[in-house]
């Protein structure tokens, strides 16, 4: 169960990414805020999310990303009933 301080303090945290103006204010955000091994783990579930959105079977993701199948299914979940995140996200930077 989250707490209400920690609902403001996600709240807080969602409002700061979405104050950065681009690329670089991102990048030196998320280093400062993550560990390298966050932000490694973080991106290999994009990845993951990505690949699955393309139709990739486990096999090739694990073996493309390295990901654990727990991560696999886990991400693979969230595609399909989920808040529709990754969804939006994948095709927001495929139209780049």
């Amino acid at each position: 169960m989250i707490t209400d301080k920690e609902k403001n303090n996600m709240i807080q945290f969602y409002r700061a990414v979405l104050s950065l103006r681009d690329e670089e204010e991102c990048r030196k955000f998320f280093d400062d805020v993550a560990t390298i091994k966050e932000l490694i783990d973080l991106s290999a579930r994009l990845e993951v999310a990505r690949m699955l959105d393309t139709g990739a079977v486990f096999s090739e993701i694990s073996r493309e990303t390295g990901a654990s199948s727990a991560t696999i299914s886990r991400v693979n979940k969230c595609l399909t009933y989920g808040e529709g995140g990754y969804k939006t996200v994948i095709d927001r930077i495929s139209e780049k």
